[in-house]
């Protein structure tokens, strides 16, 4: 026995309404995913109040704190400290910097904190030249009372 057209119109219907159902719930679970991973990088005041746990994979931000840097293991591992003015977190960086990585200028390096609270990085990021620094790191600073000379257009 074949359907009436009524009841292909409603099952047709019935279709439609799953076929969207499942895009809008997809849709939500990607931007959710996405939401999470976002974030440009954190600075050291914040790995605390968000209370990163060891092995999470993150960006660190801030500056490169004056007379930090150092080598260990025969100049294959970087140390430093990157610090946003209220606290500092020490990075150990096993590779070659940035040619424009220097203490005192902006950095964001990516990797993750190990059992002992050292952040390990697989890749530092140096700003590109002298007066550019990225606006959340500069807002950042700004917000904690570092002054920042990066000149910035602003139409108020």
């Amino acid at each position: 026995m074949t359907p009436s057209p009524a009841q292909r119109k409603k099952r047709r219907m019935y279709m439609i309404i799953g076929a969207v159902l499942l895009l809008a719930v997809a849709a939500g679970l990607i931007l959710r995913a996405l939401n999470q991973n976002i974030v440009f990088f954190i600075t050291p005041s914040e790995v605390a109040e968000r209370g990163i746990e060891p092995g999470d994979r993150f960006r660190l931000g801030g500056l490169v704190e004056d007379g930090s840097l150092s080598m260990r293991d025969d100049g294959l591992v970087k140390v430093f400290s990157v610090t946003d003015t209220e606290a500092s977190s020490i990075v150990h960086y096993r590779g070659i910097l940035p040619d424009l990585f220097r203490e005192g200028q902006g950095v964001i390096a990516e990797g993750a904190f190990d059992a002992s609270g050292i952040f390990i990085a697989d890749n530092v990021l140096a700003k590109h030249d002298e007066k550019y620094m990225p606006p959340e790191l500069a807002d950042a600073l700004e917000k904690r009372g570092h002054p920042t000379d990066q000149s910035r257009d602003d139409p108020s």
